[in-house]
């Protein structure tokens, strides 16, 4: 029941198959057999089963809501939830209720959805990997899979992987089947990259196309709220949902007219499919070059156009990238000061001590690295240099995405990461700044431009990992570009994850219990 999808499962709660309350707790039961995998923060318990008995009472009376009514999701937790916990994984907001919900999240409940919990992140969503959070890192569900175990003899207890990040929680929460889709956010790939990771399909629409009120800002003009799930038409099911216009966030635009459903044979013989030349970078693995190249052939034979394109602005995307991000989140982390809310220490002996000690104590390296850089970078004598510049270089690399669709490609085709995931011990020796450079430097240029893009899982790499290429389009052509992302998936036979071994089993132990499918 746990692995249906969200088609699926609306149909089986207005069949009667299972009532909403059963269903929610068997997430409930599923998130504590997998409390080891640390991928929730917070789990509310008590109001899914109130938000679950009330959507029983809806379908009962044959009054649904919607085709979410009923069903579970998470949310990653620098959403705003109305009086449940709202950390962004720092002890910062360790203890902060908002008093509001974030419109995305207030959407999913308008249509009857059971909100599970909040899903663990990096600390305000800086970082690649999920590791750099205050509740401690989030491990790969993958980890623990039969593929993973078998192929590398790896103990799970010690040799587990990172999930990506910063939504690397929300990734987690989809590919253990704790929850049937989960909301991240995408700043410069934080959703696609734990979606290639995790196996799970991971969509970032169109800048514009979905309120970010109550998202806790961590570049403004970069932040879009993303969305993961196991499948392209269940994203498209989401995203109905979630798009249009919001009279709170001054940047969204209505939704396009389109039809809700993704078409069940996409016909893909009209299309153009770019690949661009400048994404062959340095530290490429061998295994995502292959499905690269693989998916690219299946769409070629299949009658679509495949052709190189040029992106000349890619290599200096990164650093463009690196200089807004800090100069916005010195910013945005201004807010923070022990006033109004978030963390006071209790250092007293001047106003200007209590802020500093505040600060200090509550944010981590990472997030007072990013500050101090951004607040350099802002000063009068750098701000030309610096920000001003990157701007500049952020409206060629657009122009460059701008030409390319102008041109006649539909879709661009490339690597989401430059490798399956990495170990947590092999990933946690490099520094965030280091690590960040490198699992971004496939997603963020559509951030940059303000571009739908999704991450569709293609295949296990030789230790048993999953492996995800990502799709570029045009400016509100998510539902296309979803499209694009459901033929491939039916072509590709991306395996379920199977096999789990539970924390403590042995592998060579006889006395051992059996693995069991997670489906």
């Amino acid at each position: 029941m746990l692995s249906l999808t969200l088609k699926e499962v609306s149909a089986a709660l207005r069949e009667g198959s299972i009532s909403p309350t059963e269903l929610c707790r068997k997430c409930l039961n599923r998130i504590k057999k997998t409390k080891h995998l640390n991928q929730y923060i917070s789990v509310t318990e008590e109001l899914a089963l109130e938000q679950a008995r009330a959507a029983e009472t809806r379908l009962r009376q044959g009054a649904p809501r919607g085709p979410l009514d009923g069903v579970p999701f998470a949310v990653k937790d620098n959403f705003c939830t109305e009086n449940v916990r709202t950390t962004c994984a720092s002890n910062m907001l360790k203890d902060y209720l908002p008093p509001y919900n974030a419109t995305v999240v207030q959407k999913l409940l308008d249509q009857g959805a059971v909100l599970l919990g909040k899903t663990n992140m990096d600390e305000f969503a800086m970082g690649s990997g999920s590791t750099d959070g205050a509740f401690g890192p989030v491990r790969n569900p993958w980890s623990d899979a039969a593929p993973y175990c078998e192929r590398t003899g790896a103990e799970p207890d010690s040799d587990w992987v990172i999930a990506g990040g910063s939504s690397g929680g929300s990734g987690a929460a989809v590919a253990s089947l704790t929850s049937f889709f989960a909301l991240g956010s995408d700043t410069g790939g934080s959703t696609r990259n734990p979606g290639a990771l995790c196996g799970v399909l991971a969509l970032k629409p169109t800048y514009g196309l979905l309120s970010r009120h109550g998202l806790i800002p961590l570049v403004n003009s970069l932040d879009v709220p993303g969305i993961l799930t196991r499948s392209a038409a269940d994203a498209a099911l989401v995203l109905d949902v979630l798009q249009g216009l919001d009279v709170r966030d001054s940047t969204t635009v209505s939704a396009p007219a389109s039809c809700p459903e993704l078409p069940e044979d996409f016909d893909i013989t009209n299309l153009c499919i770019g690949i661009p030349k400048e994404y062959h970078a340095p530290g490429l693995s061998d295994e995502v070059l292959q499905q690269w190249r693989r998916v690219a052939d299946m769409l070629e034979r299949s009658g679509a156009r495949v052709r190189p394109v040029s992106l000349p602005h890619t290599p200096y995307s990164i650093v463009c990238y690196h200089v807004l991000c800090c100069a916005e989140v010195a910013s945005n982390m201004a807010r923070f000061d022990g006033l109004e809310y978030g963390h006071r220490s209790t250092v007293d002996s001047s106003t200007d001590a209590m802020y500093a000690a505040s600060r200090h104590e509550g944010f981590n390296d990472v997030v007072r690295g990013r500050i101090l850089t951004g607040n350099y970078f802002l000063l009068r004598q750098n701000y030309e240099r610096y920000f001003v510049k990157a701007q500049k270089v952020r409206r060629l690399i657009a122009r460059d995405f701008e030409r390319v669709f102008d041109a006649g490609v539909d879709v661009l085709l490339t690597p989401t990461t430059l490798t399956d995931a990495a170990r947590y011990s092999d990933f946690a020796q490099e520094d965030n700044r280091t690590r960040s450079a490198q699992e971004d430097v496939f997603t963020q240029p559509a951030n940059m431009a303000g571009l739908p893009a999704v991450s569709v899982p293609t295949a296990l790499s030789k230790r048993g990992l999953p492996i995800g290429l990502q799709l570029l389009g045009p400016a509100f052509q998510d539902k296309r570009l979803l499209s694009v992302a459901r033929w491939v998936e039916q072509r590709v036979g991306f395996p379920a994850i199977s096999g789990f071994v539970e924390p403590g089993e042995g592998r060579g132990d006889p006395g051992a219990p059996a693995r069991t499918s997670a489906l």
